[in-house]
């Protein structure tokens, strides 16, 4: 098996774990107030959160930055509720009145904090000088932009399907799945270790 594709796998598995469901859930908040036709800013978005985690895992490797495990565990839900509940109160709204330069820097930010989640066991399954660390790396995010397109077209596909053929209109659609993802990430919240100190 190719290097590429072991690193492209890892980076698949990671979002697509369902034992690690934090991603989906993000992408989920994330992508629930848009619709098909939304596709290039659904692909922006993605694109800048995929940037974040990979920024994140290049700062970790050269180590630049070093967060604590416990403070990022409780930081990734935390990102999820924020966006689950910037949807909740903006459903119905139109999307394109969204501040996009905002919209991008958040998403961005959160994909910083996503990384670091990851960033510790990334830098174990890599041996090496901080630089001969970086093809891999780009492989894992390859991985991970893939798996998160997938993510994001089942979410729209679903999206469609529940709004065509069930006549959900898009705000009720983004009412009750933010609901749905502010409901889940709650219990991850008041998990977490960070209470525990």
């Amino acid at each position: 098996m190719s290097q590429f594709w072991i690193y492209f796998q890892i980076g698949l598995k990671h979002v697509l774990d369902i034992h690690a469901y934090d991603h989906v859930l993000f992408l989920i908040a994330l992508t629930v107030p848009y619709t098909f036709k939304d596709w290039k800013r659904i692909l922006l978005l993605v694109s800048v959160f995929t940037i974040g985690h990979t920024l994140a895992l290049v700062l970790s490797v050269f180590g630049i930055i070093s967060v604590k495990v416990d403070l990022v565990e409780f930081l990734i839900p935390i990102t999820i509720l924020i966006t689950a509940l910037y949807h909740l109160f903006t459903a119905g709204k139109n999307a394109k009145n969204d501040g996009v330069n905002l919209l991008f820097f958040v998403t961005l930010f959160f994909g910083i904090i996503h990384g670091l989640g990851f960033s510790n066991y990334f830098k174990t399954i890599l041996g090496g000088s901080a630089t001969s660390k970086l093809l891999p790396l780009g492989e894992f995010a390859l991985g991970i932009e893939a798996a998160q397109l997938v993510v994001v077209f089942v979410v729209l596909v679903v999206s469609y399907i529940v709004q065509t053929v069930f006549r959900f209109s898009k705000r009720d659609w983004a009412l009750v799945m933010s609901a749905f993802v502010v409901g889940v990430v709650i219990p991850m919240i008041i998990e977490s270790p960070i209470w525990n100190r």
